[in-house]
């Protein structure tokens, strides 16, 4: 059996993947376009990729493929049904970075709700060597408990953040995108009180045709002037213009992002321009990466080529 990783680079270097040699020969490529990968997949048995296109410019001359495994939930880029035409499956992995997006997610609430970006910075020019107090009020900050925090999607991530919340002493309310998701122990409200009411509002959901520009120009006026907006979900749930322009205005007080609507970044973007880090913080949609949440991923893509191959014996 013959293993091709297109875009290996998006695992990152540091994750060990000599257990693959165990389940067959094993060629690695650190980024393919669609034209490499139509040579490069010649002799392929099984590909794992996360963002190449998979269709019939790039597996086209692949007469031996069975297998597509994609490193990441959302497989967007698979047609479906060309590989359902030759006989292909494919693989996708879920639930593996539930604890590393959670963690992300509350990262970037205290970089903003503490204004790390401030105090750091006080210390750091030295404003605080020889200053005649031991404590700096300059920024003001509050508790999070008490607060409402609102989460868009709760699914698994969106759970655990919600989880989270709750022994931090929030109150939490979600909003489900499909209008069908029930979870217990948390009050379920229409998107409109959700803003409304919410001093952390995150989004936890998938982009689809009930999310896409969900958070609008109309979505950020409803928020309070004091909320801050965090988006680990999907970059295109969120109309960046608007998003600028509410921050700008101070229509709401922060946000933090790890998504965005292109990745990586365009230099069109109109959130390039707000360079106050105590109103906004980007990270390069890092917030699935930890080692532990890599690890993890690359062993379930090991263990489904292995049942896999195991099937095929049997």
């Amino acid at each position: 059996m013959k293993i091709v990783f297109l875009d290996a680079k998006t695992i990152g270097d540091d994750i060990d993947l000599s257990a693959f040699e165990k389940l067959g020969e094993v060629v690695t490529y650190n980024f393919s376009t669609t034209e490499e990968a139509l040579e490069r997949t010649v002799d392929a048995d099984v590909i794992v990729l996360n963002k190449v296109e998979i269709n019939e410019h790039s597996i086209g001359k692949a007469k031996k493929l069975k297998l597509v495994c994609v490193t990441a939930t959302g497989t967007n880029n698979l047609d479906k049904e060309y590989l359902k035409s030759r006989g292909i499956e494919w693989r996708n992995v879920a639930g593996y970075s539930t604890e590393s997006v959670a963690q992300h997610t509350f990262a970037m609430l205290f970089y903003l709700w503490e204004k790390l970006a401030y105090y750091d910075q006080y210390v750091k020019s030295e404003k605080y060597v020889g200053d005649v107090m031991f404590t700096h009020f300059e920024k003001r900050f509050h508790e999070l408990s008490g607060k409402t925090w609102g989460i868009i999607g709760l699914g698994n991530i969106g759970r655990r953040v919600a989880d989270i919340a709750k022994a931090f002493g929030c109150r939490v309310i979600y909003y489900s995108t499909s209008g069908k998701n029930s979870q217990q122990g948390y009050e379920r409200v229409e998107f409109d009180a959700l803003l409304e009411q919410s001093d952390i509002v995150s989004v936890h959901a998938p982009l689809d045709k009930n999310t896409r520009g969900l958070m609008n120009r109309e979505a950020f006026r409803e928020m309070k002037s004091s909320a801050v907006f965090l988006n680990l979900g999907r970059g295109p749930i969120v109309v960046e213009q608007d998003l600028a322009d509410a921050l700008e205005t101070g229509e709401i007080a922060g946000a933090g992002l790890d998504v965005l609507s292109a990745e990586p970044m365009r230099k069109d973007n109109p959130l390039r321009k707000i360079k106050d880090s105590e109103k906004l913080i980007i990270t390069p949609h890092i917030g699935w990466a930890s080692v532990e949440a890599r690890t993890r991923l690359m062993e379930i893509i090991c263990q489904q080529i292995a049942d896999f191959q195991n099937q095929i014996i049997l």
